[in-house]
């Protein structure tokens, strides 16, 4: 459900969090896989880039996860009707693929069907994310983006240490083994997230529950200054119409420039470059003959990287509405309604590879922070997943494009194609 919208404005921060929580039953054993790892089969398997024809790792999974994000986002759609949206699917792809780690048979055929991930074993999808995470924290000297993982485990649960040895080997996660049953527990976790996300996002757990026994979480944070600033004494209050016909006066930021644009009969497109330009805002705004509506349920894979290939440099106007909101979902529904209901069926889940305990997840949560404003964007983005236990051609004429009514925008890594955040914004705060 959508947070109250915040009335400042500034630059765009989204901050996303998946909490996955494990509950278990049988709370004696220590949890000797903290403290002695054995080397994971995982990584000693060599990689399948050789076999992957002439997509790399890196490409297979970012395919995968954009294809992903958008049947998530489609499934969202559902649940948030007529309401600003803005998650990351990165983070919400990568805390679900340190869940996955834990997966077994069932249960991870039916994860890997959700995130796309058939294709590739689990070795390379571990080896992806980390050249992934590695290559998006170094994209431009001028943007700070930041990810980071974190596990905390109950305290006298055991865990498979090559569980464990996977997620800090390749995810960087960050391994704490907690007393679960002190009222201070929750502050730990939520002071990590404040600090992995700038103070954007200062809670994911609000308390435990008995059956808790583990929490996976990602952090991304991401501020961009715009590689040319909109000018603040161009910024006016103009109308913006809304989807039940009714207007309201906002501040509209206005540039004139040379931009990565395309259009056609449905959309107006437009790539706005951060720092040296390796990552962008990308604003899709319907004509008016169309609506959002329409133009969402384009999304897709498919249809996303047929747009990318259409932007051409070209010289036009953009006038875009400065806006501020935070945004938090509980993504069980959608995940389930994706195929992934055995994971969260205590009779049928499976994740024997990450514990000997009965365990399945309790609860995806999902929280982010945008901020967008003359001089750039911020975002942050926390992802949790809580376990329990069970039982072309230049156009001869600049361009205009006006964004007021409502749109579409992602912030994408031109170089890999990752699609860090996603949202629709239907009445900009």
């Amino acid at each position: 459900m959508n947070r109250a919208m915040l009335s400042r404005v500034g630059t765009i921060v989204a901050a996303g969090i998946v909490v996955a929580g494990l509950l278990g039953a049988f709370m004696t054993n220590k949890m000797d896989a903290l403290n002695s790892l054995s080397n994971s089969q995982a990584s000693e398997e060599p990689p399948l880039a050789a076999q992957l024809g002439n997509l790399t790792l890196e490409q297979k999974l970012v395919d995968a996860n954009t294809k992903f994000g958008f049947k998530l986002f489609s499934e969202i759609l559902k649940q948030e009707e007529n309401k600003n949206i803005f998650v990351s699917p990165t983070s919400i792809a990568i805390a679900l693929a340190m869940t996955y780690n834990g997966a077994s048979g069932e249960t991870q055929q039916a994860m890997a069907e959700v995130l796309e991930l058939q294709q590739l074993r689990l070795v390379d999808i571990n080896q992806a994310n980390h050249l992934l995470q590695t290559s998006l924290e170094k994209a431009d000297p001028e943007v700070q983006l930041s990810i980071a993982n974190s596990l905390w485990a109950k305290q006298g649960v055991p865990f498979n240490s090559e569980f464990i040895q996977a997620n800090q080997q390749f995810y960087s996660g960050k391994v704490t083994e907690l007393d679960f049953v002190s009222p201070e527990a929750p502050q730990v976790i939520n002071s990590w997230v404040k600090e992995n996300t700038n103070g954007k996002i200062e809670q994911i757990v609000e308390q435990l529950q008995p059956d808790d026994v583990l929490f996976l979480i990602n952090a991304i944070y991401f501020k961009g200054n715009w590689s040319e600033k909109f000018d603040k004494s161009a910024t006016k209050e103009r109308p913006f119409y809304l989807t039940d016909g009714t207007t309201k006066q906002h501040p509209m930021m206005s540039q004139f420039g040379n931009y990565q644009y395309t259009e056609n009969d449905s959309f107006q497109g437009i790539s706005l470059p951060y720092g040296e330009g390796r990552l962008s805002l990308y604003v899709f705004l319907p004509r008016e003959s169309t609506n959002l509506e329409e133009f969402q349920q384009q999304l897709n894979q498919e249809n996303w990287q047929q747009w990318m290939n259409q932007f051409r440099r070209r010289d036009g106007e953009i006038q875009l509405p400065r806006f501020q909101f935070d945004y938090d979902i509980q993504l069980n529904d959608a995940l389930q309604a994706l195929g992934m209901e055995a994971a969260f069926d205590a009779s049928q889940a499976d994740f024997s590879n990450m514990t000997s305990l009965p365990v399945s997840i309790d609860e995806v949560k999902h929280k982010t922070f945008v901020e967008v404003n003359e001089e750039g964007t911020e975002a942050a983005a926390v992802t949790s997943v809580g376990i329990s236990v069970t039982s072309a051609i230049i156009p001869e004429s600049p361009f205009q494009m006006i964004v007021d009514r409502p749109f579409f925008c992602a912030i994408r890594d031109n170089q890999t194609g990752t699609l860090l955040f996603m949202g629709s914004v239907v009445e900009p705060q």
